[in-house]
């Protein structure tokens, strides 16, 4: 029997872990398949606070994970299966065994949709992105394509003109799901043009290591043309990885879980933090606090279910 386990070894569930373990709660961390989460496909990280010169992403998990362990932090590699919650204490399945706990903190994050190309993926965090907030000043001065149609697309096509020379935003439709007010704010933006009913179809420059350009598909004409850029912003959406809590905890439209006070989701002794419960803000630093919180909370819940 655990006192806590936490799901998820992104930047929250090893902030909730060194907490847990400062309780002397013993916690039991599940990694995961993405273990240390989309810090992993990032390369320079300049604003998480502590580290003036910037930390590599890969970098910073290795010693939040470290940090974690030195408290006492027992961490299992592995997937979990399946989880029950219908009634205390709950029960984690995972591709090596099972577990029981008191409480549990759901830490599984969220995962940025992609376009499918394999030269995205190999240039991940070597021109392409999914966070203007995380990678925009790496492009000061730089052509960038951002990708999407939604308000988010919107958003981070404006953002991103404070750094780079031109914003090229892409989107397959011929017209866009974003809000009136987003696209006017957009288009009243002489750094920004549009490139409507288009897919990026290619992302060159695998063989340099980064972005040169990308080959934009016209899907009414086919026709196709190359665009000079050095970086791709991929806003398309993220998808929260709720689906082994599906119809156990409350969930919002979009997938992400309703935290209720403070980090307590809708069962009472589970609780949520990182990027599952929040689509607003979805940064290391925001994951790492509401991770602490979650431990807290976790950690008065046991005291005072204590018999």
């Amino acid at each position: 029997m655990r006192e806590v386990i936490i799901i998820g070894s992104g930047p929250a569930g090893l902030t909730a872990a060194v907490y847990a373990a400062r309780a002397s709660l013993k916690p039991l961390l599940i990694e995961g398949l993405e273990a240390g989460g989309q810090l992993m496909m990032t390369t320079e990280v300049e604003n998480y606070p502590g580290f003036r010169s910037g930390i590599l992403g890969p970098e910073l998990m290795a010693e939040m994970r470290a940090q974690a362990e030195r408290f006492g932090t027992e961490i299992i590699q592995g997937d979990v299966s399946g989880i029950e919650l219908d009634s205390a204490p709950f029960t984690v399945t995972t591709n090596t065994g099972t577990h029981q706990t008191r409480s549990l903190i759901l830490a599984t994050g969220a995962s940025a949709r992609l376009l499918g190309l394999e030269s995205e993926k190999k240039l991940m965090g070597h021109g392409v992105s999914t966070c203007a907030t995380c990678d925009g000043y790496f492009f000061r001065d730089k052509p960038i394509v951002v990708v999407g149609g939604g308000d988010s697309a919107m958003e981070e096509a404006t953002f991103l003109t404070k750094f780079a020379s031109h914003v090229t935003l892409v989107h397959r439709r011929d017209e866009f799901r974003a809000s009136k007010i987003m696209q006017d704010k957009a288009r009243a933006n002489e750094k920004i043009s549009f490139e409507l009913n288009t897919i990026v179809e290619e992302i060159k420059g695998v063989d340099q290591g980064v972005v040169t350009a990308v080959a934009l598909r016209n899907m009414k004409t086919g026709v196709v043309k190359n665009l000079d850029v050095e970086g791709v912003f991929i806003a398309i959406g993220h998808t929260p990885n709720t689906s082994l809590v599906h119809g156990q905890i409350e969930l919002d439209e979009n997938g992400y879980i309703v935290p209720k006070q403070g980090t307590q989701t809708s069962v009472l002794g589970v609780f949520a933090c990182g990027d599952v419960q929040d689509h607003v803000y979805r940064q290391a630093i925001t994951a790492a606090g509401s991770g602490c919180m979650a431990a807290i909370d976790a950690e008065r819940y046991l005291e005072g279910s204590v018999a």
